[in-house]
């Protein structure tokens, strides 16, 4: 498991690092946006360097589950603070 998920972890670091992610954690854009957007370039990169594998399925599926783990609980918080305004 972890030979799969370091070059994301990695990734993950890299895009909370970019994206000041501690001044705003739960922001959906542009923290959720670049930490997810970095953990998959920079997984993928990482993949592609040590002979991982980077087949397009892989890419698609990652994008999409990363997308859901990433975003997804930050639109959530952005929908409670919505409502919680209203």
């Amino acid at each position: 498991m972890f030979l799969t998920a370091w070059p994301f972890l990695v990734g993950t670091l890299v895009g909370w690092l970019v994206s000041r992610g501690a001044r705003s954690p739960a922001a959906l854009w542009p923290t959720g946006v670049v930490v997810w957007l970095a953990t998959e370039v920079v997984g993928m990169l990482l993949r592609a360097l040590t002979d991982q594998g980077t087949a397009v399925s892989f890419m698609i599926v990652s994008l999409v589950v990363l997308g859901v783990f990433l975003l997804g609980y930050r639109a959530i918080v952005a929908g409670v603070r919505r409502a919680r305004r209203r």
